[in-house]
Protein backbone atom coordinates (compact mmCIF):
# COMPACT_ATOMS: atom_id res chain seq x y z
CA UNK A 1 0.00 0.00 0.00
CA UNK A 2 1.07 3.00 -0.45
CA UNK A 3 1.80 6.44 1.68
CA UNK A 4 -1.23 8.42 -0.31
CA UNK A 5 -3.86 5.81 1.28
CA UNK A 6 -2.69 7.31 4.99
CA UNK A 7 -4.19 10.61 3.61
CA UNK A 8 -6.76 9.31 1.21
CA UNK A 9 -8.40 6.22 3.43
CA UNK A 10 -7.15 6.10 6.99
CA UNK A 11 -9.48 3.60 8.01
CA UNK A 12 -7.85 1.33 5.00
CA UNK A 13 -4.89 2.29 5.70
CA UNK A 14 -4.96 0.95 9.55
CA UNK A 15 -6.69 -2.20 8.71
CA UNK A 16 -3.97 -3.25 6.28
CA UNK A 17 -0.70 -1.74 8.85
CA UNK A 18 -2.35 -4.07 11.32
CA UNK A 19 -2.80 -6.97 9.28
CA UNK A 20 0.98 -6.32 8.04
CA UNK A 21 2.51 -6.14 11.35
CA UNK A 22 -0.06 -9.40 12.52
CA UNK A 23 1.76 -10.68 9.51
CA UNK A 24 5.41 -9.53 10.71
CA UNK A 25 6.02 -8.19 7.33
CA UNK A 26 7.12 -5.08 9.09
CA UNK A 27 9.33 -4.42 5.87
CA UNK A 28 6.30 -3.42 4.20
CA UNK A 29 4.21 -1.81 7.05
CA UNK A 30 4.21 2.14 6.56
CA UNK A 31 6.41 2.52 9.86
CA UNK A 32 7.01 6.22 9.70
CA UNK A 33 2.97 6.78 9.87
CA UNK A 34 2.50 4.09 12.74
CA UNK A 35 5.66 5.82 14.89
CA UNK A 36 3.11 9.35 14.22
CA UNK A 37 -0.41 7.70 14.59
CA UNK A 38 1.05 5.88 18.28
CA UNK A 39 2.59 9.17 19.36
CA UNK A 40 -0.79 10.95 18.58
CA UNK A 41 -2.54 8.34 20.78
CA UNK A 42 -0.72 8.67 23.55
CA UNK A 43 -1.12 13.46 23.19
CA UNK A 44 -5.10 12.47 22.66
CA UNK A 45 -4.59 9.97 25.69
CA UNK A 46 -3.09 13.13 27.96
CA UNK A 47 -5.56 15.81 26.20
CA UNK A 48 -7.93 13.79 27.68
CA UNK A 49 -6.74 13.75 31.29
CA UNK A 50 -6.85 17.47 31.28
CA UNK A 51 -10.12 17.91 29.36
CA UNK A 52 -11.69 15.77 32.64
CA UNK A 53 -9.98 17.56 34.96
CA UNK A 54 -10.88 20.89 33.90
CA UNK A 55 -14.15 20.00 34.32
CA UNK A 56 -13.96 18.11 37.50
CA UNK A 57 -12.31 21.14 38.82
CA UNK A 58 -14.27 23.76 37.36
CA UNK A 59 -17.34 22.25 39.36
CA UNK A 60 -15.07 21.71 42.42
CA UNK A 61 -14.49 25.70 42.36
CA UNK A 62 -18.08 26.14 42.23
CA UNK A 63 -19.19 24.27 44.50
CA UNK A 64 -16.61 25.49 47.00
CA UNK A 65 -17.39 29.39 45.78
CA UNK A 66 -21.28 29.26 45.60
CA UNK A 67 -22.17 26.98 47.89
CA UNK A 68 -25.88 28.58 47.61
CA UNK A 69 -26.09 27.16 44.63
CA UNK A 70 -25.17 23.35 44.84
CA UNK A 71 -27.36 21.03 43.29
CA UNK A 72 -28.20 18.06 41.98
CA UNK A 73 -26.67 18.43 38.52
CA UNK A 74 -23.28 20.18 40.25
CA UNK A 75 -23.26 16.72 42.33
CA UNK A 76 -23.17 14.21 39.24
CA UNK A 77 -21.22 16.18 37.45
CA UNK A 78 -18.68 16.03 39.98
CA UNK A 79 -19.07 11.94 40.63
CA UNK A 80 -19.44 11.48 36.74
CA UNK A 81 -15.71 13.09 36.09
CA UNK A 82 -14.23 11.53 39.45
CA UNK A 83 -14.96 8.33 37.86
CA UNK A 84 -14.38 9.15 34.16
CA UNK A 85 -10.52 10.59 35.82
CA UNK A 86 -10.11 7.85 37.81
CA UNK A 87 -11.10 4.89 34.94
CA UNK A 88 -8.84 6.95 32.96
CA UNK A 89 -5.75 6.97 35.02
CA UNK A 90 -6.20 2.76 35.79
CA UNK A 91 -6.60 2.55 32.00
CA UNK A 92 -2.89 4.81 31.36
CA UNK A 93 -0.99 4.26 34.79
CA UNK A 94 1.98 6.05 33.34
CA UNK A 95 -0.15 9.57 33.40
CA UNK A 96 -0.05 9.98 37.02
CA UNK A 97 3.47 11.06 36.41
CA UNK A 98 1.82 13.62 34.49
CA UNK A 99 -0.87 14.53 36.84
CA UNK A 100 1.08 17.67 38.57
CA UNK A 101 1.35 19.30 34.89
CA UNK A 102 -2.47 18.05 34.01
CA UNK A 103 -3.98 20.19 36.81
CA UNK A 104 -1.46 23.13 36.17
CA UNK A 105 -3.18 22.98 32.86
CA UNK A 106 -5.80 22.22 33.71
CA UNK A 107 -6.84 24.69 36.67
CA UNK A 108 -5.80 27.30 34.49
CA UNK A 109 -8.90 26.72 32.48
CA UNK A 110 -11.09 25.75 34.90
CA UNK A 111 -10.12 28.96 36.88
CA UNK A 112 -11.30 31.23 34.28
CA UNK A 113 -14.24 29.02 33.37
CA UNK A 114 -15.73 29.29 37.23
CA UNK A 115 -14.92 33.21 36.92
CA UNK A 116 -17.48 33.46 34.47
CA UNK A 117 -19.81 30.56 35.09
CA UNK A 118 -20.03 32.23 38.96
CA UNK A 119 -20.07 35.66 38.12
CA UNK A 120 -16.92 35.97 41.08
CA UNK A 121 -13.82 38.27 40.35
CA UNK A 122 -11.00 36.04 39.00
CA UNK A 123 -9.00 36.90 42.01
CA UNK A 124 -11.71 34.91 44.70
CA UNK A 125 -9.94 31.92 43.37
CA UNK A 126 -6.58 30.23 44.62
CA UNK A 127 -4.38 31.36 42.07
CA UNK A 128 -2.93 27.39 41.69
CA UNK A 129 -4.95 24.52 42.72
CA UNK A 130 -5.42 24.16 45.81
CA UNK A 131 -6.58 20.22 46.37
CA UNK A 132 -3.78 17.13 46.12
CA UNK A 133 -4.64 14.24 43.82
CA UNK A 134 -5.96 12.21 46.55
CA UNK A 135 -8.50 15.37 47.01
CA UNK A 136 -9.64 15.83 43.62
CA UNK A 137 -10.38 12.20 43.01
CA UNK A 138 -11.88 11.60 46.46
CA UNK A 139 -15.53 10.49 46.10
CA UNK A 140 -15.78 11.95 49.87
CA UNK A 141 -14.62 15.20 49.26
CA UNK A 142 -16.07 18.34 48.56
CA UNK A 143 -14.80 21.27 49.28
CA UNK A 144 -16.03 24.08 51.34
CA UNK A 145 -14.79 28.00 51.83
CA UNK A 146 -13.13 26.78 55.12
CA UNK A 147 -10.81 25.05 53.03
CA UNK A 148 -7.63 26.26 51.72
Amino acid sequence: MSNTIYDEDFYAWANEQARLLRAGNLAQADIAHIAEEIESMGRAEKRELVSRLQVLLMHLLKWQFQPERRGVRWTVTIRNQRDALVDHLADNPSLKARFPEAVVRAYRAAWGEAAVETELPEKSFPDVCPWTLAQITDENFWPDRSQP
